[in-house]
């Protein structure tokens, strides 16, 4: 049985979470686009997935939504039908791969800005009885800055931030991290290097952004882990199968397995943060 191997493999890594903490809230970011956030949102989550755990990946990339594109499935019902018609939230849920669920973006997330309290007070009881059903929510945010984006970026227990070696991208992320951290994110953030020529690239790419967060807005920040340059990426898109399937050998499929592995072993260590996302999230969006 599928859930009694959830069990035993969470058991097994530390990982025991109860209904009662609730799911562990990660948004995936970056500076700027076409860095690969979403194919890594994808591909994390389902290596979580395939180690057991309980995954619902959300694509927030409002506007321009692709995990269901990156899985070659359609979604007749997004996350603009919850917010414009109040759908149940567990409609829309979809099965993908490795018994990873997911919820396809759209274009009517913005309205978390304009509905009233008790529309607020209603989605957030929806979001909260379906995530009570998994270990992991993991919100695959567009790129770059924006109010509604920071609402969840300032309430998930963690922030991955995604770069690639080029000038531009690793400016984009460091200005993305001074932006977080300046509206008051306490989140941890790490960061993943994508596509990097080598290994060595990477951890350098990551000294520089650790260097300059440190001096310039004093944040301690984590590297995650480097995914190299890796053809099959590419072809799997063409494909749209997740290269961590299609391929498991593959050098980027390794890389990302080895990071689920290493976060999901890490545990929730420290103390439980009060209040939690969704105590944090309907603050925020009631404030603004």
């Amino acid at each position: 049985m599928v859930s009694d191997q959830a069990e035993r493999l969470r058991y097994e890594l530390g990982r025991r979470l109860t209904p009662a903490a609730g799911p562990r809230t990660i948004a995936v970011t970056s500076g700027k686009g076409g860095v690969g956030k979403s194919n890594l949102s994808l591909n994390f989550s389902l290596s979580l997935s395939k180690l057991g755990f309980r995954v619902l990946l959300l694509d927030m990339d409002i506007g321009m939504g692709n995990i269901d594109i990156l899985l070659g499935q359609s979604s007749p019902l997004t996350l603009s039908d919850w917010f414009s018609a109040r759908l149940p939230l567990a409609e829309l849920v979809k099965s993908g791969p490795e018994h990873l669920s997911y919820i396809a973006g759209g274009t009517g997330a913005a309205q978390w800005l304009s509905v009233d309290r008790s529309a607020i007070d209603y989605l957030l009881a929806e979001l909260q009885t379906v995530a009570s059903r998994y270990d992991y929510l993991i919100f695959d945010m567009g790129a770059g800055a924006s109010e509604e984006r920071l609402y969840f970026l300032k309430s998930v227990d963690d922030v991955f931030i995604v770069t690639t070696p080029e000038p531009t991208a690793m400016t984009d992320a460091y200005a993305m991290m001074k932006y977080m951290h300046t509206a008051g994110s306490e989140a941890p953030f790490s960061v993943i290097v994508n596509r990097a020529g080598s290994e060595r690239e990477g951890y350098g790419v990551f000294s520089r952004l650790q260097h300059a967060a440190s001096r310039f807005f004093h944040k301690d920040i984590a590297l995650l882990g480097v995914v190299p340059e890796d053809r099959t990426v590419a072809r799997c898109v063409v494909r749209q199968t997740p290269f961590v399937l299609f391929d498991p050998a593959a050098k980027a499929s390794r890389a990302v397995r080895q990071m689920a592995c290493r976060y999901a072993a890490g545990g929730e260590k420290e103390p439980e943060r009060a209040p939690r996302f969704f105590a944090k999230l309907r603050q925020l969006l009631l404030e603004r």
